[in-house]
């Protein structure tokens, strides 16, 4: 078994001696007066040594041309193997690229704006369309199974200031709860329609940012539904990029992070090739018969009966 070789790091003296050939290479990459002054030299291993020329070029400040010449075994002619622009220890260099999905933060969209959604969201999932909804009436339908177990929940005893739990879905009590029977007073119409006027006001239809949108609020997957006799105008935005996150909405609002407004793009397809090298094109060495032409040997044999 051999030895593994080491490299040595002692600098071959005919490469640390070629400083002039590193500059004409450097100087031939670069525009002229941009390669700067020698700024040491570095033994890349046996016979393979790379120079370092300063760099003077606007907007490069730190940066260094990098020429790697080397030499055969037993040779003693230089030769250059490369001559790149890299960055030296002070060099400024551009932050790390960083995707839009993890740059972008809240406040960050304006009118017009769209923000793309991945099918696979985890925000959101699939709803209900109603496409395959049983019939009221029909012994499976929701509305059936609520009116049963409303006739079947037993009646809670005392007033429904007095409950200390959420009275159940369907009963007297949650029915109360809506109705506002728990509590001293309630809005007034005048109460709800300045109340309606601001939230419409501040995110409306009549903003900017809706007249940009692609979609309403009504349509899309963030909105969450709110009760009473608002609900049926207004509900609560649940898009953390949304300019309206975690406020009060109208129905008719909009913003391009709607959830159905747009999709993420595709990755791009290659293009496919103009010439198909799978395919084989047969070529026949003999003509077919309907084409009405006469093989050459054909030719030549009856020549020969025609002078006999």
């Amino acid at each position: 078994m051999k030895a593994a070789t080491t490299r040595s790091r002692t600098p071959d003296r005919l490469c640390a001696e070629a400083v002039d050939l590193a500059r004409a290479a450097a100087e031939e990459a670069a525009a002229p007066g941009v390669v700067g002054e020698h700024e040491g030299m570095l033994s890349e291993g046996d016979r393979v040594v790379t120079h370092y020329f300063a760099c003077r070029e606007l907007g490069y400040r730190g940066w260094r041309w990098a020429v790697t010449v080397a030499r055969a075994s037993r040779a003693k002619i230089v030769t250059v193997d490369e001559a790149v622009l890299l960055p030296g220890p002070d060099a400024i260099l551009a932050p790390e690229w960083v995707p839009w999905s993890e740059r972008l933060r809240p406040g960050d969209m304006g009118p017009g704006d769209l923000l793309p959604t991945d099918a696979e969201d985890l925000r959101l999932e699939p709803g209900f369309s109603g496409e395959d909804a049983p019939p009221p009436n029909s012994p499976v339908s929701e509305e059936f199974t609520e009116l049963a177990e409303a006739e079947d929940a037993d009646v809670t005893e005392g007033t429904p200031a007095h409950q200390a739990t959420v009275p159940a879905r369907g009963s007297i009590a949650a029915l109360a709860e809506e109705l506002g029977m728990r509590r001293a007073r309630v809005l007034s119409r005048y109460g709800l329609h300045t109340a309606a006027d601001r939230w419409e006001e501040a995110f409306g239809a009549k903003t900017p940012m809706a007249q940009a949108a692609p979609a309403s609020c009504v349509s899309c997957g963030f909105l969450a539904p709110i009760g009473g006799s608002l609900g049926q105008a207004f509900g609560v935005c649940a898009n953390e990029f949304s300019p309206a996150d975690g406020r009060v909405v109208s129905l008719s609002y909009g913003c391009g992070g709607h959830s159905e407004a747009a999709v993420m793009p595709r990755p791009p397809q290659p293009v496919p090739p103009r010439i198909d090298e799978t395919r084989v094109d047969p070529f026949p060495l003999r003509p077919s018969p309907d084409s009405g032409s006469v093989p050459a040997t054909e030719d030549a044999s009856s020549a020969e009966l025609g002078h006999s």
